[in-house]
Order: C-alpha cells, then sequence, then structure tokens
C-alpha cells in the first residue's frame, strides 16, 4: 500500500507533498479564517505552518491539492495513523483556501482518498476538532458516523479535543 500515491480525477488532483510546495501552501494557510474553528487557531502564522509542514512531510502521507479547473492549489491533506490489526487508518489534516468552502472540492478529495485506500482497508476514520461545525457537518454529509471522543497532539502541539468519525467500506456513500 503505497500511502502517497498521485491521486486524480476531473475535478482535483493530489500530489504528494514535496519541500518545495511550503510556499504555495503557505499562501492558502495565512488565511486565519481557514482555522477559526480549529482546535489549533493560530496556524496562519509562519512559524506554526511550519511546524505542521514538517509534521506533514515526515507522515509520508500528505498531499497538496491542486482544483483542475484553475491549476490553483487548493490545499492540503493526508493519510496517517494506519492500523494494520484493526484494518483502518485516519484521513485529515485536510485544509482548502475559502474560495473552495462549500464548493464539491472536499467530497470530490475524500471520494478519491476513500476509493483508493478501501483497496487496502475496512474502516476510515478521521479526527475533527469538537468546536469544528463546518467539518462535523461535511464528515456527516459523507455519511461517516460519530463514534468518539479523544484528546489528540498534533504534530508538537497540545493536545485537543477531538470527535472521531468512522466511514467503513460497507457504509460509505461512494
Amino acid at each position: 500500500m503505497n500511502l502517497q500515491p498521485t491521486l486524480e480525477n476531473d475535478f482535483v488532483r493530489l500530489i504528494p507533498l514535496q519541500e518545495t510546495d511550503f510556499e504555495p501552501l503557505f499562501s492558502v494557510a495565512s488565511d486565519p479564517t481557514i482555522w477559526e474553528q480549529h482546535p489549533n487557531k493560530d496556524r496562519y502564522k509562519r512559524e506554526v505552518f511550519g511546524n505542521f509542514f514538517r509534521g506533514a512531510m515526515e507522515s509520508r502521507g500528505a498531499f497538496k491539492i491542486i482544483e483542475k479547473n484553475t491549476l490553483e492549489v487548493a490545499g492540503s491533506t493526508r493519510f496517517y495513523d494506519y492500523n494494520a490489526e484493526d484494518h483502518s487508518i485516519f484521513i485529515g489534516y485536510t485544509f482548502y483556501a475559502t474560495k473552495f468552502w462549500g464548493s464539491k472540492l472536499n467530497p470530490q478529495v475524500k471520494k478519491l482518498m476513500l476509493e483508493y485506500i478501501f483497496q487496502f482497508v475496512d474502516k476510515v476514520n478521521f479526527h475533527v476538532g469538537k468546536d469544528n461545525i463546518r467539518s462535523q457537518k461535511a464528515m456527516e454529509k459523507l455519511g461517516a458516523s460519530k463514534v468518539d471522543e479523544v484528546n489528540v497532539a498534533y504534530f508538537g502541539e497540545p493536545e485537543r479535543l477531538n470527535v472521531v468519525f468512522e466511514i467503513t467500506k460497507n457504509n460509505s456513500l461512494l
């Protein structure tokens, strides 16, 4: 299983994250509005985003998201925490430029990722900040169910309360 394949459909292209992607992604992430409902609200700052980006690179499962009509860098996402015994993995650390909020971009990205990863796992989980209502609603639209609440310490950041959502191969809306 390759956690960083290039994935593509008519709308988006997910490209394995590279060191040279820092500036284009930071130009998206530097908008404080993106992080308002997120547990780590200061990721719009260069040094904080730098830590986030290092975690993305070290994960070896992160992607740069390209919107194909405009070829704009739309954001980033990743696979992480693969569990062979449980046949599960997480998708997350996802963010988008605000111009793509409410568009079909997120469902298209998640569809690509789920179609690919369900070849190898039976269950996909998502950590969503407890107060991130926008992302929780997006998870529900994808057919994910709330299954738990846990404290999560993102790479080099303090623990924050998150809701865990789950989609199984059998209940995916794909």
